[in-house]
């Protein structure tokens, strides 16, 4: 049966994610030699949130990168993610307060889908101790199960969930309070891509890249965005403009459309 419109990746989108992530991974490996022309910043810190089921490993490419442009990159160090465990919640507030008293700064959180919307959760909880922003492939703009094809397994782990929210997400009703950037992928065969796009305004923007959802954390058009962002003087923000002989590679993106008008419903 035809999904609506606005529902889950097509078939063949979610059943090659884990082939196509493998390319976008040697995507990675050839532009490697490329590392030393990535913008680089003030060397700030920066914490990095795996997806679901996904832990530091899967990170761990985009972390080495980051490093290397000498940032002080973290990954959560808190095990698998399975969702808002009590151990999770209080594990990141306490590792961003951490990071932000230890270097007298505020932290730049970079969130891999549902590490992104943690991330996007810190910055409201704490907009004093975060800098910014960055998700890769986060549906925080869900308003039906439907959109994703991974809600069964995070429902399957509901019962650890001390955070159990409804949907649409009623935080997203109001923009986050520090800069923030969506790196998102038409290609996406996890969460439906439309899930992912932020209203773009003063302090905010949507950058589209041509991956797989588990490349993302290591597909070149990612890094070289999260770089830039990162690359940013305290203070100030620009939008994303990526430099000329790079263009083909960021596809133009697209604005989300109005919120669709279903009933609300429980959220794990």
């Amino acid at each position: 049966m035809a999904l609506r419109q606005g529902d889950g990746p097509t078939l063949p989108l979610y059943l090659s994610e884990p082939g196509r992530a493998v390319a976008d991974y040697g995507l990675y490996l050839a532009a490697r030699p490329l590392i030393p022309r990535l913008p680089r910043g003030d060397g700030h810190p920066v914490l990095v949130l795996p997806g679901l089921l996904a832990d530091d490993v899967s990170t761990r490419a985009l972390r080495a990168v980051l490093r290397k442009l000498g940032y002080d990159t973290h990954g959560w160090g808190l095990g698998r993610n399975i969702g808002p465990t009590a151990a999770c919640v209080t594990g990141m507030r306490d590792l961003v307060g951490h990071l932000s008293d230890k270097h007298g700064k505020p932290v730049t959180i970079v969130g891999w889908s549902l590490g992104g919307i943690f991330a996007r959760d810190l910055a409201r909880r704490t907009p004093d101790s975060v800098r910014q922003v960055v998700t890769l492939g986060s549906p925080f703009r869900l308003a039906r199960h439907s959109q994703s094809r991974a809600t069964k397994v995070f429902d399957r782990f509901s019962h650890l969930h001390v955070e159990h929210r409804t949907l649409p997400l009623e935080s997203e009703a109001t923009p986050l309070p520090v800069p923030s950037s969506s790196i998102y992928s038409h290609f996406d065969g996890i969460v439906h891509w439309q899930t992912c796009l932020d209203t773009p305004g003063e302090r905010c923007e949507n950058i589209a890249v041509m991956a797989s959802h588990l490349g993302l954390g290591h597909h070149p058009a990612s890094i070289w965005a999260i770089a830039d962002r990162l690359a940013q003087p305290e203070g100030t923000w620009k939008p994303f403009k990526a430099p000329l002989f790079l263009r083909p590679a960021f596809p133009k993106p697209a604005s989300p459309t109005p919120c669709d008008p279903v009933a609300t419903t429980s959220a794990a």
